[in-house]
């Protein structure tokens, strides 16, 4: 699929790594639509910065495990734009205790809301839209604890399994509708998710030496989006750390 004046949305916008998918797919011709929780002045800088790069953005703040909410969104995103023709499910939190019998069920209950049904809500409620265009392009964005249990609690690995789960189904029943569905799986990225303390460990555990930056996942992300035979994939992002 051509970038140029396609319609993206990509959930969990407003920094880290959604913010370098926002910016890389502007660069590239897309008009961004993008989603936040909390903080409206880091998506306002995100929305400025698309912007300055000659396309339309605009910033919808949305909670991901509130199915109405959701929905009114994506009509919204639908009003200001016409379509969607690109969904990213980038946004994802960490739970709150990485130790099994600290993880209570309110935290197994938000982390899997988030992660997971957030994103299986909102691509039923994109997928009209794309199925209305005969086609379209949707990237997950698991990561590396999807495939080998990472480090970060059982909850959160559990929600990128299911990612890649949901990936891998969707690429097969959607694709008589012309709707490629990928993933990717990142290691460790330098965003503000990670202290201090965690992004030096985790670094010296890097066959390089260091973290991804957010902008190498958005290379990967645009790559899944372009190429049309690639289908039902998973994309490591994780300098060789982890290979299948």
């Amino acid at each position: 699929m051509k970038l140029q004046d396609k319609v993206a949305l990509i959930t969990g916008g407003s920094r880290g790594i959604g913010k370098a998918i926002c910016l890389e797919l502007a660069s590239h011709g897309a008009h961004v639509a993008f989603t936040y929780n909390e903080n409206e002045a880091y998506a306002l800088e995100t929305a400025r910065k698309i912007e300055e790069l000659g396309r339309k953005a605009q910033c919808y703040k949305m909670d991901l495990t509130d199915k109405v909410e959701i929905s009114k969104c994506v009509q919204a995103i639908v009003e200001d734009f016409d379509t969607i023709d690109i969904l990213v499910n980038n946004a994802g939190i960490i739970g709150e205790n990485a130790i099994l019998l600290e993880i209570d069920e309110a935290d197994w209950d938000k982390v899997l809301n988030v992660n997971l049904k957030g994103a299986f809500i909102l691509t039923q409620c994109v997928l009209p839209y794309m199925i209305g265009n005969e086609g379209g392009k949707i990237v997950n964005v698991s990561c590396l604890a999807g495939k080998d249990g990472g480090t970060m609690g059982v909850h959160y690995a559990a929600s990128k399994a299911g990612l890649l789960g949901m990936t891998f189904h969707l690429a097969r029943e959607l694709l008589e509708h012309n709707i490629e569905v990928n993933a990717v799986a990142p290691g460790p990225v330098d965003t503000d998710l990670l202290t201090p303390e965690d992004k030096a460990r985790l670094a010296s555990l890097s066959p390089n030496g260091r973290l991804a930056r957010p902008e190498e996942i958005a290379h990967a992300v645009r790559f899944l989006i372009e190429n049309d035979y690639v289908n039902g994939e998973v994309l490591d992002v994780n300098a060789g750390c982890y290979m299948d």
